[in-house]
């Protein structure tokens, strides 16, 4: 299955965000990159979000993803902690919490080089579904 450097370079991003409490989909399209640096890669994802009856925004998000041990740990830019990734597996599961709310995400590679990647988010602030398939740009 992928290491953290099989993601190097520029991926398509095309995201569906089903929202739970609004009762819309939302969907973005976008370019992720992961540029390498001293200590790994940074993600970088910039596109387009919209959102049903408003206009479109542009919408981006920057990460860091870094080799820990058998695991790539995925941190915020500030270098917080996140999430992890075992590559070893073709699906992976994973949460953070981010009080009151929780995260549960699931990566799958079976597919590899195309992937997914998805986020159910519950709690007493947020209740949505993210799911975003990457393919090679």
């Amino acid at each position: 299955m992928p290491q953290l450097n099989d993601f190097a370079g520029q991926w398509r991003i095309a995201r569906r965000i089903e929202d739970g409490w609004m009762g819309h989909t939302a969907l973005f399209e976008g370019i992720a990159r992961f540029v390498p640096d001293a200590e790994g890669l940074v993600y970088s994802e910039v596109g387009e979000l919209r959102i049903p009856k408003e206009a479109p925004m542009a919408a981006r998000r920057k990460l860091l993803w870094r080799q820990d041990g058998a695991t790539i740990a995925v941190l915020y830019e500030d270098g917080r902690p996140f999430h992890r990734i075992d590559p070893s597996a073709r699906v992976v599961q994973d949460w953070h919490e981010c009080d009151p709310d929780a995260y549960d995400v699931t990566y799958n590679f079976t597919r590899w080089p195309e992937w997914r990647m998805i986020w159910k988010v519950c709690g007493p602030r947020k209740d949505y579904v993210s799911i975003s398939d990457f393919r090679p740009a």
